[in-house]
């Protein structure tokens, strides 16, 4: 597994019940979490002191219920930061796992020793946009939606990469990468978090399960002659990491690269385990 375990701002202090207790900075939120299918006891006093608690449904859906949280704040990650705000179905703005991710490829960015050109799909807040531009590279974010293009670059000013070479796109991605085919456009790094359902700017649906692979294969076409990395993400429970590894080398097999796709995970800080969070299928020539 592949373990974000170099964060100071963010923790996993415990989980249990379907519910997970994390500190965002100095801030304490409990939220939901389907994996979490254990009974423990409650023992950590930040179940008693939590400063938000997001409510699921029995319907579907939720609220948070608020004691003491501003409506935003930030956090840092090495050199980014991150404003934070608890919106719609328990989200936070940031997915701090993928920082496993994140500190693969700014590494890989680094020492490539040329420009590298980066398309980050599904790009939501930016966290993948942030740490590949300030590892050097020039990167295209594309989002669907305009709020949270708005929001990554609100971040990316935080972050101290206002001037970076950053090209900001509110678009549905499939369309995009179907019309930078057309234009001849080409990346050296690729990075994808697609929703497991989603509804593009003008109402297109988005079945992953349906979409996924189309989508690779279109994404195949846009890589440059020597590519540095192709990165999917998914949080969708049929697309485990074997899915991710077959899909990914039976697409990408003419660039003779590597394939490796394993869960991703966060530590948890009370007990010495490991959350799981998703999987990652990394390509790397």
């Amino acid at each position: 597994m592949w373990i974000a375990e170099n964060w100071k701002d963010y923790e996993v202090i415990d989980c249990s019940k379907g519910e997970k207790l994390e500190r965002w900075g100095k801030y304490l939120l409990v939220r939901p979490d389907p994996q979490v299918i254990w009974d423990t006891p409650k023992t950590e006093k930040g179940w008693r002191k939590m400063n938000g608690h997001y409510h699921r449904s029995a319907k579907g859906g939720g609220e948070w219920e608020f004691f003491d949280l501003p409506e935003q704040w930030q956090i840092h990650y090495g050199s980014l930061t991150f404003n934070l705000k608890p919106f719609s179905f328990k989200h936070t703005g940031l997915f701090p796992e993928q920082a496993a991710n994140w500190d693969w490829f700014s590494e890989k960015i680094k020492k490539a020793g040329r420009p590298v050109k980066v398309l980050n799909l599904f790009a939501y807040t930016g966290g993948a946009t942030l740490a590949a531009a300030a590892a050097g590279a020039s990167v295209t974010h594309v989002d669907a939606s305009k709020g949270m293009v708005t929001w990554a670059k609100e971040n990316a000013v935080s972050s101290g990469l206002k001037d970076a070479p950053i090209r900001w796109i509110v678009d549905d991605c499939v369309k995009f990468v179907e019309r930078e085919i057309r234009r001849g456009n080409h990346y050296d790094a690729i990075i994808m978090d697609p929703p497991s359902y989603g509804r593009g700017p003008k109402g297109e649906i988005w079945k992953i399960e349906d979409a996924i692979y189309p989508l690779v294969q279109l994404c195949g076409q846009l890589l440059s002659d020597d590519p540095l990395f192709f990165l999917i993400n998914s949080y969708t429970t049929g697309l485990q990491p074997a899915v991710l590894s077959y899909m990914m080398n039976t697409v990408l097999k003419k660039y003779h690269g590597t394939v490796a796709a394993d869960e991703i995970g966060l530590p948890v800080s009370s007990n010495g385990l490991v959350l799981p969070c998703g999987a990652s299928g990394r390509f790397e020539v």
